[in-house]
């Protein structure tokens, strides 16, 4: 009598979760909460994902206006900054990515999308004059590229005004910018194109680590 009790409350328990759509939800958040605190929390105290790798630095202020203009115009809808750590994938970008070289980007730009080329490792790869006629004609310098024409690049001026409230954002989450580069980074831009600063990110990107 007693066993038949045990499994009638053993199966009235079972059926509630099954039948009851709220508890099966509650559960069904509560594992997922619990796996992925156990998968993430330990990065934050790796030094490989915390820690910036030897040669990377924060962004000068150019290059972090330019990171802000490659966000808005959509670039990483096309292009990843992640270079997979397959053979295919080394032979043609260069070594792999390494979150020791995001430790200063917020957010980082590795993506899964990919209709142009990997752009991690495209710093000192061309001149640039070669990114200034890609940014304007695409086809110019890459015939095959369905990249659409950014011309108006050449003609903004980038917004000297906000440089220094960003980077006093960026220092509150571990980006470590000094009083005096801060100070500075108004002058630094001032006068400088969108189309310089975007050329100055790019640039920059995947030169740290070889």
């Amino acid at each position: 009598m007693s066993a038949n009790n045990d499994k009638a409350s053993k199966g009235f328990t079972h059926e509630k979760v099954e039948t009851s759509n709220f508890l099966m939800i509650v559960l069904i958040l509560l594992v997922i909460a619990v796996g992925g605190l156990v998968e993430i929390v330990p990065l934050f105290f790796q030094k490989s994902t915390t820690e910036a790798v030897q040669g990377v630095e924060p962004y000068q202020p150019l290059q972090l206006m330019g990171r802000d203009v490659y966000i808005r115009e959509g670039c990483y809808n096309c292009h990843s900054q992640m270079i997979r750590p397959f053979r295919a994938e080394t032979m043609r970008y260069g070594h792999y990515s390494v979150a020791g070289e995001f430790v200063y980007d917020h957010p980082f730009q590795w993506g899964s999308k990919r209709t142009g080329p990997d752009l991690h490792r495209v710093g000192g790869k061309y001149s640039d004059e070669w990114h200034r006629i890609h940014l304007n004609n695409p086809r110019d310098v890459v015939p095959e590229s369905n990249m659409p024409e950014y011309p108006w690049l050449e003609k903004s001026a980038v917004d000297h005004t906000v440089v220094a409230q960003r980077m006093t954002a960026l220092r509150t989450v571990g980006v470590p910018y000094t009083d005096e580069q801060i100070a500075g980074a108004a002058e630094q831009v001032k006068g400088k194109t969108e189309m310089e600063a975007v050329i100055a990110y790019l640039q920059g990107l995947g030169t740290a680590l070889k």
